[in-house]
């Protein structure tokens, strides 16, 4: 399970010395087309080397009604000591030494405006290049099947429907239900295991008919949140992710089947491969959503199965032995939850749950 945030990118502000280098560099390349113009036809013309020769075009634009610049061609005998010969702009006269000390110095210029180092992009924290990483290798799924119904496609289809008197319970969830080897904690019961590593509620949602109702448990074992609140899938809002378990609810409820939500998990940051992992998912917000849990399958006749206080510490962390991640529980944190777990099913099949 990998997971968080949404990055917003960073545009790099306008540079002003760049942008008047550029505005610089237009009007100075009109005029130095055009005196190259003039060259080039000099040489070609005869008539052009024995008559002086007026040219007139329009300078930038940043005259009003634009400015007439003049360029005055000397006879072909002074013109190799003084090519361009006079340049007059708005009837001032500037010398050739004039014109070619400036381009050379707005050629320094650009040259030291182009080689500026561009500004260092921001970090980004560790916590959202790993999201990134994630995301990018799931595109594929997202865009292709986004509920990841294939991966129980075939297992679904080849399931017989329950025995008469059978109490089939489905776990569904995220990584934490996938890794979970049901058969060894829960050996003769008929519990079926339909969780997908990294899925987040609206996901499930997409799936829960095909890994859920169709397969007609009277029990399902709800454990979800944590991946949503990492951004697996996209940012979510709390709201968002509480109307998701809704649905969840509410669809359950209509084919009869008795919902069991399990608290999200705590996480911790005792180790170097949890940190990553803890920074995607803040406490805080795992506290509120476990306490909104819990109000809920008080007021619609939930069981509400509460792993987070049997795992926390006195820091607010899942317990540093029983994930070496900081999220995923080990042989030991599963052997906690197990007992847990088969408390609220039983409390779930009860009549005086129904």
């Amino acid at each position: 399970m990998s997971s968080q945030h949404d990055s917003q990118q960073n545009r790099t502000p306008l540079n002003p010395a760049k942008w008047l280098g550029f505005w610089i560099l237009h009007s100075w390349i009109a005029t130095v087309g055009v005196a190259v113009a003039v060259c080039l036809l000099t040489f070609s013309t005869r008539f052009l080397t024995t008559r002086a020769m007026r040219m007139y075009l329009l300078w930038p634009p940043y005259y009003s009604f634009g400015a007439l610049t003049q360029i005055k061609l000397r006879s072909r005998r002074n013109f190799f000591r003084s090519p361009f010969g006079e340049l007059r702009v708005m009837n001032t006269k500037f010398s050739n030494r004039w014109f070619f000390r400036s381009v050379l110095c707005l050629t320094v210029s650009l040259s030291a405006l182009a080689q500026q180092p561009k500004p260092p992009a921001p970090p980004q924290s560790h916590a959202l290049s790993g999201l990134e990483r994630y995301r990018n290798s799931r595109i594929a799924i997202f865009m292709n099947d986004f509920g990841e119904l294939s991966r129980y496609r075939d297992a679904n289809a080849a399931l017989k429907p329950p025995a008469p008197g059978e109490n089939r319970v489905v776990f569904f969830g995220d990584s934490i239900t996938d890794m979970w080897n049901l058969t060894e904690l829960f050996p003769g019961k008929p519990y079926i295991n339909r969780g997908i590593g990294g899925q987040t509620t609206p996901q499930m949602l997409v799936r829960f008919r095909e890994d859920v109702i169709n397969l007609q448990p009277k029990v399902v074992v709800i454990l979800a949140g944590t991946n949503d609140i990492a951004g697996n899938t996209g940012p979510m809002t709390l709201d968002q992710i509480e109307a998701n378990y809704t649905s969840l609810a509410e669809l359950a409820a209509a084919n009869q089947i008795r919902v069991v939500f399990s608290s999200v998990l705590p996480v911790h940051n005792y180790t170097p491969q949890s940190q990553e992992l803890f920074a995607q998912r803040p406490p805080a917000k795992i506290l509120e959503l476990n306490r909104w849990l819990k109000g809920y399958c008080a007021a619609h006749g939930c069981i509400y199965l509460d792993y987070f206080s049997a795992m926390v510490d006195d820091k607010g962390f899942l317990k540093k032995d029983l994930a070496e991640d900081g999220l995923h529980p080990n042989p030991a944190g599963y052997k906690i939850m197990a007992p847990l777990a088969e408390a609220a099913i039983t409390q779930a099949l009860s009549p005086a749950s129904h």
